[in-house]
C-alpha cells in the first residue's frame, strides 16, 4: 500500500474519533469495544487521578504512559508526537511548569481543534497544539529537551524519517520517551492491507528488532524501559505483539 493511502486511512479514522469522542483501544470497532477509555488508560499505566482530572482529553488511544517514564523537569521544552486530544501533553505541562512549554503535534485537524478546546477548558497556558506531520516536523532543530510519543509512530509509513526528524529537533543530550506497538511475529499480507488494523496500530507496525534498529540508525542510544506483552490479549485479539517502552538519547 502506498504511503499516501496509509496516511489517508489513519487521518480519516482519527478524524472520526475526534468528532465522536470514542477511542480505539483495540483493533475492533472502537464504539463496540468493551473497554472504556478509563479502563484502557488504567491498564497501561495511568493513575486514577490523572484520568479523572483530564477526562475530556483522554480518548483511550495509548499503549503506555510515556510521561510517567520520562525525565521531564521544570522549564523543559517538550514535544508530543501525535498529541491527539491533549492528554499526555497536559500531563507533561504539569511537569514543565510556567517556565517550560509543551508543543503538541498532530496531523488531524479535528484532533488539534479538540486539543485546543481542552487547553482552554483546563486552563493550560504553557501548551500549544500545531497541525503537522511527524515525518516533517514544523519544529526548529536543536530546540526540544524531551520528546514523548504514545502509540503513534507505528501509524507512520516512514518511521525512519520520524526518528531522523526527532533526532534533528532534540537538543544534544535530549531524550525521547516512546510507548509503541511492535510485532513479535510477522503479519500476513492480508493483515497488512486491513484498514482497521492499519488504523488500530497493528497493520503498519514493525517487528521489534527492526523497530529498534531504525531508532539506533537514526543516531540514538536506546534503553528498553518496559515490554507489555499482555496488551495483546487485552486489546489486540491475541495478535503476537507488545507495547514497547523505550528511552532514546541523542
Amino acid at each position: 500500500m502506498k504511503k499516501d493511502e496509509v496516511k489517508k486511512i489513519v487521518k480519516t479514522k482519527y478524524s472520526k474519533i475526534a468528532k465522536s469522542g470514542c477511542g480505539c483501544g483495540s483493533v475492533s470497532s472502537c464504539c463496540n469495544n468493551s473497554f472504556s477509555a478509563k479502563d484502557i488508560s488504567k491498564s497501561i499505566g495511568y493513575s486514577e487521578e490523572e484520568i479523572n482530572s483530564l477526562s475530556e482529553a483522554n480518548l483511550g488511544l495509548g499503549c503506555g504512559n510515556p510521561v510517567a517514564l520520562s525525565t521531564i523537569k521544570e522549564g523543559d521544552v517538550v514535544l508530543d508526537l501525535g498529541s491527539g486530544a491533549g492528554f499526555d501533553a497536559f500531563l507533561a505541562a504539569k511537569k514543565v511548569g510556567n517556565k517550560g512549554k509543551v508543543i503538541g503535534l498532530d496531523m488531524t485537524e479535528e484532533m488539534v481543534s479538540k486539543a485546543k478546546k481542552n487547553a482552554k477548558k483546563y486552563n493550560y497556558k504553557n501548551v500549544e497544539f500545531q497541525l503537522g506531520d511527524i515525518e516533517y516536523m514544523p519544529i526548529e532543530s536543536n530546540s526540544v529537551d524531551v520528546i514523548i510519543s504514545n502509540c503513534v509512530i507505528n501509524l507512520s509509513p516512514d518511521k525512519k524519517r520520524v526518528f531522523s526528524e526527532a533526532y534533528r529537533v532534540l537538543k544534544n543530550g535530549g531524550k525521547m520517551f516512546v510507548s509503541d506497538i511492535v510485532l513479535l511475529e510477522e503479519l500476513t499480507e492480508e493483515q497488512r492491507k486491513d484498514e482497521d488494523l492499519i488504523a488500530g496500530c497493528v497493520g503498519g507496525a514493525l517487528l521489534k528488532d527492526d523497530y529498534l534498529t531504525i531508532v539506533k540508525n537514526a543516531g540514538f542510544k536506546v534503553r528498553i524501559l518496559g515490554e507489555d506483552k499482555k496488551i495483546s490479549k487485552r486489546q489486540y485479539s491475541g495478535i503476537k505483539l507488545e507495547s514497547l517502552k523505550i528511552e532514546a538519547t541523542k
